[in-house]
């Protein structure tokens, strides 16, 4: 890379958050209806880190849960 020209990319910051997503299918789709949620308040989602799976059970009921760390491209207060 040329002298004093910096790959936009590189020079980026993120921001990791954690979010549990919930479903009464599978954790696919726990994890899933997470990251759907995340992407309807932030902006630039790039990589959901699956962190812990986990089954809650309500009666008979399963309810499967998945724990994510979601990062998104950080853009200040613009």
């Amino acid at each position: 890379m040329a002298k004093g020209k910096r790959n936009k990319e590189s020079s980026a910051v993120y921001k990791v958050i954690e979010i549990v997503g919930t479903s009464t299918e599978s954790w696919a789709d726990a994890a899933k209806n997470g990251v759907s949620a995340a992407s309807k308040s932030l902006r630039d989602l790039r990589v959901a880190e699956v962190d812990k799976l986990d089954v809650k059970i309500e009666g008979n009921k399963l309810i499967y849960r998945a724990k994510l760390k979601v990062s998104f491209k950080y853009h200040g207060d613009d």
